[in-house]
């Protein structure tokens, strides 16, 4: 059996931590009472289905014997590989970076439980099975399904670990191009405003006192005035869900075609889709510490959309 494909649909169980087993990581813990691998464990706990008296329980938090870790694994759906075409810029033993094209989901969830890259990777790296989070394997960040450009992907249990640290080191660099609309005073910015579920649509994030600290920079590249449109590049210091497009939103520079935080954008040059592409990424390898970095070209609907605007000011 492949790991990770266990059937736990569901199962609560509860674990006292064992004798040989006081005094290390939680993470270590879950995955050798579990049977899971380290780095499956890990996705467990980050998920918040591994607690202590009701608590989550951080992944790196040393616990002592007969401490009480319940275990909630959630129904697994078995993840079938798919023939779907990827593009790898970017490959080697431990790692792989893929350019991903606009409507693409990343991984399964509500609507959509076929034609994900998550089921793309597994077909072209069978043993991604067990590397990371069930159904999510080897995934250790993502982009919105409209969103176009580069995503990197663990292959093996320590490149998941090390990649993970990284994101949260903050050492790794997503830099990201966008159009989006109205005029800046000047050429460069910081967002930073917190981000939550926005109270009023539990789909929708916004900027909220009680969110989680979130950290945006930008640069202006070019300006339309015709268009009153104007091309940036970002880069992410924090990675919630949809923080380009909330930031920007929340500083009235919307991103052009967004219709969940801003508006299609002018006739021509709106490219049907949020107007937003990972256009660089940059981390440390995960064994030989060699700076890997990686660029994906505009696609051509976004060229196509520059192409209408013609030429900035």
């Amino acid at each position: 059996m492949a790991r990770g494909s266990e059937d736990h649909a569901g199962i609560r169980t509860r674990h006292p931590v064992p004798t040989d087993l006081a005094g290390e990581r939680a993470d270590k813990i879950v995955a050798v009472v579990t049977g899971l691998s380290r780095a499956a464990a890990r996705g467990l706990i980050d998920t918040g289905l591994v607690t202590v008296q009701g608590r989550a329980v951080d992944p790196k938090h040393r616990l002592a014997e007969g401490v009480e870790l319940d275990v909630e694994m959630p129904p697994v759906r078995r993840l079938q590989p798919e023939d779907i075409p990827l593009v790898v810029a970017y490959e080697d033993d431990q790692v792989a970076v893929v350019d991903k094209p606009p409507g693409m989901v990343v991984h399964p969830g509500a609507g959509r439980a076929t034609g994900t890259l998550a089921a793309g990777l597994l077909a072209r790296w069978p043993d991604l099975e067990g590397v990371g989070q069930i159904d999510r394997w080897g995934i250790v960040h993502r982009l919105d399904k409209e969103v176009s450009g580069l995503l990197v992907v663990a292959l093996t249990d320590h490149a998941y670990g090390a990649l993970i640290e990284a994101l949260a080191r903050r050492t790794v660099i997503r830099e990201y191009q966008t159009l989006v609309w109205g005029a800046f005073d000047g050429s460069t910015g910081t967002i930073d405003a917190p981000i939550g579920r926005d109270p009023r649509a539990p789909a929708r994030m916004a900027t909220r006192a009680e969110g989680r600290f979130s950290r945006t920079h930008y640069r202006r590249t070019a300006y339309w005035s015709s268009a009153g449109l104007s091309m940036l590049e970002v880069s992410l210091e924090t990675g919630r869900t949809h923080q380009i497009r909330v930031h920007l939103s929340s500083i009235e520079h919307p991103v052009v075609g967004d219709r969940v935080y801003g508006r299609p954008g002018p006739p021509g040059v709106d490219p049907q889709r949020v107007w937003l592409h990972a256009a660089h990424l940059e981390f440390d390898h995960p064994v030989t510490d060699e700076r890997i970095s990686v660029d994906s070209p505009l696609p051509k609907d976004l060229r196509e959309s520059l192409s209408a605007l013609g030429p900035p000011d």
